[in-house]
């Protein structure tokens, strides 16, 4: 009789343990699933990005520049993205908003223009405006309220980077 206990006590004890492997190689099972699905970005950030068709959204259809730069139209530009652009825009590098360095080897001047003058609507309505705004942590281009011309002489401005 004693031999019987201690048999269905061993019984007991090897079937519990077995049923608590069972449970723990479920559990690492589920910590060892790999995931197929991978989330699509573009390798290329949006400051980086070229996109010379695209015009934007806003007032400016169509720019025309001369071969030659006007440097009085660029001296007024740099006077004027001084006084209102560089709190975000560092010349020289990445800052709040990206740097103009190169800026019309990846946009169009039309698109530039629009950003400058329209930034809100550029943002609701324009993929590569909206991915700026991701890539730069979701700080909104301000609108300066600059006229045609002065952001056209920015423009120039930009030219001489």
């Amino acid at each position: 009789m004693k031999s019987l206990k201690f048999f269905i006590v061993f019984l007991l004890i090897a079937f519990v343990g077995c049923a608590d492997k069972k449970e723990n190689s479920k559990s690492k099972s589920n910590y060892s699933k790999k995931t197929t699905e991978t989330p699509v970005k573009n390798a290329v950030p949006a400051s980086k990005r070229v996109d010379l068709t695209s015009k934007g959204v806003g007032p400016i259809t169509s720019v025309t520049l001369d071969e030659v730069i006007n440097k009085d139209m660029a001296s007024h530009g740099a006077e004027v993205y001084q006084k209102m652009c560089t709190a975000c825009h560092k010349v020289e590098k990445k800052h709040i908003g990206p740097s103009p360095i190169g800026i019309l080897e990846r946009r169009t001047p039309e698109w530039v223009m629009n950003m400058i003058l329209n930034p809100e609507q550029m943002v609701k309505e324009d993929a590569l405006a909206r991915d700026l705004l991701i890539e730069f942590n979701g700080s909104p281009m301000a609108n300066q309220n600059l006229t045609e011309e002065d952001a056209r002489a920015v423009l120039e401005y930009f030219r001489t980077l």
